[in-house]
């Protein structure tokens, strides 16, 4: 078998002491050194494919862990609640959406420019253009709704992933109070911390697809900042219980982008199938989440 190892910091992961990580079961790439150095870029591409490999297979592990073990009582009730938030709220974004376009294309004289422009190659980048500004805006408004349910959906995010690394070391961690209103105050400030950072990235993207043609390639860029700050706040839950600051925490998925990246894409993949895949998105998304991590605490991955 393959194996491959990959140079860590071992106090990042709560190793005593492992210099190294032992990739297996996923294809080894060959590191190049020059003049005794690591070749960092190729580092960092090998690490983001494995890691998006291991985000994707969490999602099947996950289906399979809840089916064994049981979980949906812990799943579907949320998951309705979920997706009928979800709903309303997509409704009247997409109205609103519409609304802000409209707005814009009347007030700058976009509107009357078009009247007046006998061609239709004119209209057509336009239109184009407005589509896309409305996907950027529907993003926008989703990842606006998306934190309002971290901060309220936060216990229930916590509870779980606690309970699937539970079942996983047959053993129970005591219920706690204190450190169930640890695990709000914190998701609460990473989901604002996020939301900061995401609407920065988001604005900055708006004004880019304002512009013909290059403005095209925003929504790819969009998405992949929705992927990554989702699967973000789902892995932190796991950092958070082994005791890892926020500071800690940032830094570690910050050089593992591929998890939070996989683990977002997933999510949204799932909204793609009606009811059914609003409802287990989140709970399957923490769940994963909590199995991906896993291994990386006890230095097998």
């Amino acid at each position: 078998m393959n194996m491959c190892f990959i140079p860590v910091d071992s106090k990042s992961l709560s190793l005593p002491s492992a210099p190294y990580i032992c990739i297996n079961k996923l294809p080894c790439t060959p590191i190049n050194f020059v003049n005794g150095d690591l070749n960092l870029l190729q580092l960092k591409r090998t690490h983001l494919l494995q890691d998006l490999i291991i985000a994707f297979q969490g999602y099947g592990q996950a289906h399979r862990f809840i089916r064994r073990h049981n979980l949906w009582k812990w799943i579907i009730v949320p998951g309705i609640v979920y997706m009928l938030l979800f709903c309303i709220s997509m409704y009247f974004f997409g109205k609103s959406a519409s609304s802000v376009i409209e707005y814009l294309s009347i007030k700058t004289g976009l509107h009357k420019w078009m009247e007046s422009m006998p061609g239709r190659i004119a209209t057509f980048f336009v239109t184009v253009g407005a589509m896309i500004l409305w996907l950027i805006l529907m993003l926008f408004y989703f990842s606006l709704f998306k934190y309002l349910w971290f901060i309220v959906g936060s216990p229930i995010f916590a509870y779980l992933s606690e309970k699937t690394e539970a079942i996983i070391e047959e053993k129970e961690y005591p219920f706690s109070f204190k450190q169930l209103m640890k695990d709000i105050l914190r998701g609460i400030r990473i989901a604002l911390r996020n939301s900061l950072w995401q609407t920065v990235y988001i604005v900055s993207l708006l004004l880019l697809s304002l512009i013909p043609v290059i403005g095209w390639v925003t929504p790819v860029f969009t998405i992949l900042i929705e992927c990554y700050y989702y699967g973000f706040s789902m892995l932190d839950y796991s950092c958070e219980r082994h005791n890892l600051t926020s500071a800690e925490s940032i830094n570690f998925i910050g050089s593992r982008k591929g998890l939070a990246i996989g683990n977002g894409l997933l999510f949204y993949l799932m909204h793609l199938i009606p009811i059914a895949g609003w409802i287990l998105a989140p709970a399957y998304a923490v769940i994963a989440a909590t199995l991906s991590m896993y291994p990386m605490r006890r230095g097998d991955v």
